[in-house]
């Protein structure tokens, strides 16, 4: 090792127990729920923004998608700089980048400046994810960090279910804007006490920074978050889908190899010859994969099938993050994970989450008593599994790149969740095709289909077909989740039996070791 590189390290080694470390952390995941709350919020307030600014079909589309978007892309990138230059620092600036967004996102007067503003909060919003996690890394130490990393991944349970809810409870006595002006005492609150209370690190070794690197990432993962958000919108065979996830993949292979070659990497491909690691990326997606699919579905399924409106339909869904929020804030799958171990936590847990999303499509067609138990099922896989494939991805990045891991685990997230949904979302559609003539004549929805019916029998068969549609999707999401925990835990098992360290390449003069023990 170098020693400019042995100089980096050593600044990282684990300081010990930080006196204010549980509340850093207290801080940390409500700027975390900030993100995530804003990542659904908006979609209550479709009908308002129409009305209000004059925003056609498009407009509302770019809206929503601009800080998805943007936040995707830049998640490698973001981690990288926290590494690079301080993660207090750059915790502070995404900070800082949300509250002023989100304050122009609430005086915006036209469709563009909400959606320059949403932009901007994508980026505030790729900061705060990839170094809130990185700093939960920094100040707590090994005993403690499985339930920190635990209460930390509950945020996005949380955010996902309340924020239908918040955002339906705002707009009944404010405007608009107020689901913005909401973020801005949250970020000055945080950012005080990232000032005050969160130590710094980095791991800065004088390598140059990688621009072209984080230009290409950058491309690959904007082209296809796109595709998989206009997928459902224009068809998956769309010319826009099928450009768009042409120069996503070609970014991305573009990427990988220049990443290879490249003499200071912003992602060492060589932690893909680790199989921990592999194990922990492949489970990660298929955790995300589940969790997004299912929630695709069962807005559908509650709404749709079981006749609820948006605000009843948003409370039967919180039964699940509550059950992942009691599990992780009592610490209980803290203490089994010593005693299960990683691999026997992920296959656990990602065994409950299919065993769940079973549950809902064979006994959640009728009626919500069926729902709840699969929700709560889900819920338990959930917290199990969630946490431990964190903490594995973290694991297996030496401590130097702990913001680019962040960002590694970002990105599986994002990427597993857009995939559920197109994934599920096509078996469910091809499904209610086979079943229903009728839709096969060009009616490509449930309304539209609706609206092709005559008598109270065809209204019934649409509906049926529907119903059997989303529980065909619901148990292929299963049976995907149950085999991806099989051979994450399988993988992981054997990385633990082998004692297995990345491959260490050759590194040139000054620079940090591409891989760094991953145990």
């Amino acid at each position: 090792m170098s020693p400019v590189a042995s100089d980096a390290t050593t600044t990282l080694q684990p300081p010990g127990r930080t006196a204010a470390r549980w509340l850093i952390l207290a801080v940390i995941c409500l700027a975390q729920l900030t993100v995530i709350l804003d990542n659904t919020v908006l979609n209550v307030a479709i009908p308002s923004l129409t009305g209000d600014l004059g925003a056609s079909t498009a407009d509302v589309q770019w809206m929503i998608n601009a800080y998805s978007l943007v936040q995707s892309g830049l998640l490698l990138t973001a981690g990288n700089s926290a590494d690079r230059y301080g993660r207090k620092k750059m915790l502070a600036v995404g900070l800082v980048l949300f509250g002023v967004a989100s304050l122009g996102a609430a005086l915006a007067q036209s469709p563009g400046q909400l959606i320059a503003a949403r932009a901007g909060m994508g980026v505030g919003g790729a900061l705060l994810v990839t170094t809130t996690l990185a700093v939960v890394m920094q100040i707590f130490d090994d005993d403690e960090r499985p339930k920190a990393i635990g209460i930390w991944s509950s945020v996005n349970s949380l955010g996902f279910a309340a924020g239908p809810l918040i955002g339906g409870t705002l707009l009944d006595h404010f405007w608009w804007g107020s689901l913005f002006l909401v973020n801005l005492p949250v970020a000055v609150m945080a950012l005080a006490a990232v000032i005050a209370l969160v130590p710094e690190s980095s791991s800065r070794g004088g390598e140059c920074p990688d621009l072209l690197g984080a230009l290409l990432s950058m491309i690959g993962m904007v082209g296809v978050v796109f595709a998989i958000i206009s997928g459902p919108v224009t068809g998956w065979l769309s010319g826009r889908v099928l450009v768009s996830a042409a120069i996503g993949l070609a970014g991305l292979a573009a990427f990988a190899l220049w990443e290879l070659h490249v003499p200071y990497p912003m992602l060492d491909m060589h932690f893909f010859r680790n199989r921990r690691f592999i194990g922990a990326v492949a489970g990660g997606i298929l955790v995300a994969f589940g969790m997004g699919g299912s929630m695709f579905l069962l807005t559908q399924h509650l709404q749709l099938v079981l006749g609820y409106g948006p605000l009843d339909a948003g409370l039967r869904m919180a039964p699940l993050a509550v059950t992942v929020i009691l599990l992780n804030f009592t610490g209980l799958s803290a203490r089994l994970l010593p005693r299960l171990g990683t691999p026997g936590m992920i296959v656990s847990g990602m065994s409950l989450l299919a065993a769940g999303l079973a549950a809902i499509s064979l006994l959640g067609g009728d009626g919500y008593g069926g729902m709840l138990t699969g929700l709560i099922v889900m819920g338990v896989g959930v917290a199990f599994a969630m946490p431990a494939m964190a903490n594995a991805i973290m694991s297996a990045i030496p401590p130097a790149k702990a913001g680019v891991g962040a960002g590694v685990n970002g990105t599986l997230m994002e990427f597993g969740q857009g995939l559920g949904v197109a994934v599920l979302g096509a078996v469910l559609n091809s499904r209610f095709v086979a079943l229903l003539p009728l839709v096969a004549a060009g009616a490509g929805s449930l309304p539209a289909a609706l609206a092709r019916t005559r008598t109270e029998a065809e209204r019934t068969a649409v509906h049926d077909a529907f119903a059997a549609g989303i529980g065909t999707s619901q148990l292929v999401g299963a049976a995907a989740v149950f085999l991806g925990g099989l051979v994450a835990a399988i993988l992981l098992r054997r990385a633990e039996r082998a004692g297995q360290d990345p491959e260490v390449p050759a590194t040139p003069a000054g620079a940090e070791p591409a891989a760094a023990p991953a145990e």
